[in-house]
């Protein structure tokens, strides 16, 4: 490092003529714009129009660059000086310089800092637009409040975002944004697709934003020099007749560049499309109602065609092959893997992330105290604060009516899903009563609000609602109007301008601020309309597809598990789900007091029963057609679909014991599995609700979603019943243990605990111990890949060791090191159940490797041990080996990726050749060539591939 300094520092002191000379061609191979160079020497007069008419004769650009090299040094110090400027000051047009930038350690001399540098490079002045407008259009976060603008960097909190296979296997977490357009994660080297995927309001369209606005101000290491953004919802908005090309969908939709009479932007484009980032948000929002199926693929960049088959052939890789794209959709919305490079799943906020936006959104310490003294009061406000568009709704909602009431709390007001919206949209109505510069009102009548409000409600709701019911998401004056809605009604709050770039120059056009709310509105339009029939209400539930869905050629690329038809009304949209949702809320008979100021009662009651009937009636079907089957070990089991969950939500929002009674009764089984089906930490308290009414123990294994520790807490109730108890990939850390190691030792009924790859320290570890010492039926612990050290490991194998029904002991992936073998080496002796172990990645040596051996000695009950990934070396091999000799109970040692030569492997041969129990060692991947593999082909228990 300091012969590097010294360097720089000495060609810091290097004349510019002398710098021209020594990296004369470094300077000929990465300038590639002369234009730029020719047009500033020549407007400050270092050179003539002779000079630009003889260097531009030259036929290729490096001998133009070497021919003015050659002029500027003939013309002095100063020239080459100014020369080194105008290299330095363009930055986009030679921003592969850069890095020679930093080599040199340039400083511009005082003299020549004066001069000044106009960039004529059509290509950065293009790429400058792009910024400037990125920035400007990034700068504000959509506001939820009247006529209120936040700064993106006042506000942006980082969200979970998980790596996952093209399995749907976690990869682990990111820790920045730059990580996404790493190789780490990569599945498809040939695709340029980056798919991010999540739940609505999960933060998708807000992390485009922060990537867009960290390009915009050069903070994004990307190597894009265009960035272009859409939405797909702008694709459902074109006339069947319409026809774009590539170039009008960059140019006419996004961003047009000016004074570019010879195309030499899109030219640029074409020739370097690795230059080039799209985002594209929303691709579950694009609809269609024409059949496009007998247009060819498209592979012009100037062809006209159908708008929606430029999108598919460009994220198909058939259009401007090489460019990378960012797509996002809503969870259930597939993509095929060979379409997309890497995956990345939202998954809100962590408890960290929530109490950093807290601290984001109230920096004075009361209000924050008074917002986190009620978070912490109610688990399921916590859950919903998990993700972001909800709570930012709610402290939005906070700080506005706080400041109109003295009364007003959060823990009595959102209680549900459907309370958080119904919370939004009092704040919104509030925004047409109140007057500013009057005391605050002592108590707060929602009733009153939402009476006031009557006429506002109804033309918002019979937007939103023909909206849906046409697959519209954004509205013109013509639609707005026509449900009696004003100009001045627009400033309530519920709807925004859509502000979308397009060189032809629409009308004004307005959405909802999210389609969470544009569904609300929806399902409440459908409640409050006396002209909707009772039956009417449940036209969504049977909405499972899209209507009139166009196939497009290169869709194969496109799965959409969306469109499968089916009866299930638990299938639809995810925007017909939420409608659903609210309906089931809306409809509830806590809600009952403010509806009957807006419904007439006798109406109210019929819908009420209506959707009892219907959704009693579904359950029963939709229970009766879940996958069931039984084990040995785990008796009756059923197998719960993702759309299970939004059964079990429809049912908590509208708060029917009776409903919820007769889905335990439905359950009907020992064991219920619920993993993979994105189950949120709030969503707990949907199944809390149903599992209080199920009268047997049960198993309930939720492995891989989002529980977190908010979750642990909600599902206290449960644990009084829970025989297995499975949270595994579920970020819960030792807070959650804490509350899980209460319960469980408190009703002693659990048999399998499964908390593999969360975030438990040597803390949660403790609390672990207390449950496998403390739970007599305890069979199965599973905690691989948590944060525990030898620390941890010997609380657990001191409980191990005292317990005599545990038989399953997974601890692959912590760090236990030799310390903690040594621990579980006493556990082993003389144990009588232990019958599968994994100290598998826990960076033992032959140390604690010839502990575990002694330990074999004397142990008769275990079969399976894993080792994997340790520095197990020769030294153990001997006390292994005596193992063998005394040892009857194992049959599998699992060595693989160990660090074991040809020596020790000749001492377990001989060894093995006395036992006769032993089925198994598997030593692939030691020190082991595939030569000296073939010594022992003789002893077939050993094996090393």
């Amino acid at each position: 490092m300091g012969c590097g300094k010294e360097q720089g520092a000495t060609e810091a002191s290097v004349s510019a003529l002398k710098l021209l000379t020594l990296h004369r061609e470094l300077l000929v191979e990465q300038v590639k714009n002369t234009k730029c160079i020719l047009d500033n020497l020549l407007s400050t007069g270092f050179i003539c129009t002779e000079d630009v008419e003889i260097i531009q004769r030259s036929a290729t650009k490096a001998d133009q660059v070497r021919k003015i090299l050659e002029l500027v040094q003939s013309k002095g110090e100063e020239a080459s000086q100014y020369f080194i400027h105008i290299l330095h000051e363009a930055y986009d047009a030679y921003i592969d310089l850069r890095p020679w930038f930093e080599d040199i350690q340039y400083n511009v001399p005082d003299s020549i800092r004066e001069i000044p540098v106009v960039n004529t490079d059509p290509i950065s002045k293009y790429c400058e637009k792009l910024r400037h407008e990125l920035g400007r259009d990034t700068q504000f976060i959509a506001s939820y409040s009247k006529r209120e603008e936040t700064r993106l960097d006042d506000l942006y909190t980082d969200t979970l975002m998980e790596l996952v296979n093209d399995r749907g296997e976690s990869l682990g977490y990111l820790e920045s944004l730059e990580e996404l357009f790493e190789d780490h994660g990569v599945f498809n080297q040939q695709a340029e697709t980056i798919f991010v995927t999540g739940d609505a309001g999960v933060g998708k369209s807000i992390l485009l934003q922060k990537i867009q606005n960290l390009w915009s101000r050069r903070e994004l290491n990307t190597g894009a020099k265009f960035f272009f953004k859409f939405r797909c919802r702008m694709f459902s908005a074109f006339k069947q007749t319409d026809e774009i090309s590539l170039k009008d969908l960059i140019f006419k939709h996004n961003c047009y560049p000016d004074q570019d009479p010879d195309n030499e932007v899109f030219s640029y484009i074409l020739r370097f499309p690795g230059t080039v980032l799209f985002t594209f948000d929303g691709y579950d929002e694009i609809l269609a109602d024409f059949d496009l199926e007998s247009v060819p693929e498209v592979v012009s960049p100037e062809e006209r065609t159908n708008p929606l088959l430029v999108l598919m052939n460009l994220l198909c890789g058939k259009l401007l092959k090489g460019s990378r794209k960012i797509l996002t959709a809503r969870t259930g919305t597939e993509v095929q893997s060979r379409v997309i490079r890497k995956k990345v799943v939202l998954k809100g906020f962590s408890p960290d992330h929530l109490q950093k936006y807290t601290a984001l959104h109230f920096p004075e310490r009361a209000h924050r105290e008074v917002v986190t003294l009620q978070l912490d009061a109610n688990p399921h406000l916590c859950g919903l604060c998990s993700i972001p568009l909800f709570c930012w709704i709610i402290f939005k909602s906070f700080k506005h009516l706080h400041s109109l009431y003295d009364d007003f709390g959060l823990t009595d007001s959102c209680v549900t899903l459907t309370s958080v919206f119904f919370l939004l949209s009092e704040v919104f109505l509030s925004h047409t009563t109140a007057r500013p510069g009057l005391l605050k009102r002592s108590t707060k009548c929602t009733a009153e609000t939402f009476k006031t409000g009557e006429k506002l409600l109804g033309g918002f709701g019979k937007l939103a609602l023909l909206g849906l019911e046409k697959g519209n998401f954004v509205f013109s004056q013509e639609d707005v109007a026509s449900c009696g809605l004003s100009e001045d009604n627009l400033q309530v709050g519920f709807l925004r301008p859509v502000s979308q770039y397009d060189a032809c120059g629409n009308s004004a056009t307005f959405e909802f601020l999210h389609v969470t709310l544009q569904a609300f509105m929806a399902a409440f339009s459908l409640v409050m309309d006396n002209q909707i029939a009772p039956n009417e209400i449940l036209k969504f539930f049977t909405e499972c597809e899209y209507r009139n869905i166009s196939r497009f050629p290169c869709m194969s690329c496109f799965g959409r598990s969306s469109l499968a038809k089916g009866k299930d009304p638990f299938q639809n949209q995810e925007h017909f789900q939420f409608t659903n949702l609210y309906l089931c809320g809306i409809l509830s008979k806590t809600n009952a007091g403010l509806l009957e100021h807006l419904v007439p009662p006798v109406l109210l009651k019929k819908k009420r029963e209506v959707l009892k009937s219907y959704l009693s009636t579904s359950v029963k079907s939709h229970l009766k057609g879940l996958p069931r089957h039984t084990t040995f070990t785990e008796g009756s089991k059923v197998h719960a679909m993702p759309n299970f969950l939004w059964m079990l939500r429809c049912i908590f929002e509208m708060h029917s014991e009776d409903v919820a009674r007769m889905t335990a009764k439905g359950i009907a089984a020992d064991y219920i599995k619920l993993a993979f089906c994105n189950v949120f930490s709030a969503d707990c308290s949907a199944l809390n609700f149903v599992l209080h009414h199920h009268k047997k123990s049960i198993g309930v294994d939720m492995d891989n979603n989002n529980i977190s520790d908010y979750g642990v807490k909600l599902l206290k109730p449960s644990f009084s019943k829970m025989t297995a108890v499975r949270l595994c990939v579920n970020q819960i850390t030792d807070s959650g243990v804490e509350v899980l190691a209460e319960e469980l030792v408190k009703h002693k009924v659990v048999q399998v605990l499964g908390l593999y790859k969360n975030q438990i320290t040597d803390a949660g570890a403790k609390q672990i111990a207390q449950i496998i010492e403390e739970c007599p039926s305890i069979r199965i612990v599973k905690l691989g890949c948590n944060k525990i050290t030898s620390v941890g490991g010997k609380y657990l194998a001191s409980a191990i060791q005292k317990s005599k029904s545990i038989f399953d002991v997974g601890m692959w992936g912590n760090n236990l090191g030799d310390e903690g073998a040594s621990a579980f080496a006493e556990a082993l002796k003389n144990h009588s159940s232990l019958t599968n172990l994994s100290l598998s990645a826990n960076g033992i040596t032959s140390v604690g490797g010839r502990s575990l051996a002694r330990a074999l000695r004397e142990n008769s009950s275990l079969h399976i041990f894993w080792l994997i990934q340790n520095e197990i070396s020769d030294d153990a091999a001997a006390d292994l080996a005596e193992a063998f000799r005394t040892n009857s109970a194992l049959t599998h040692l699992m060595l693989i990726d160990n660090q074991m030569t040809v020596s020790g492997a000749r001492l377990l041969a001989e060894a093995l050749s006395q036992n006769s129990s032993v089925k198994e060692v598997c030593m692939k991947g030691n020190r082991i060539s595939e030569e000296e593999a073939k010594l022992f082909e003789a002893q077939t228990k050993l094996r090393f591939s």
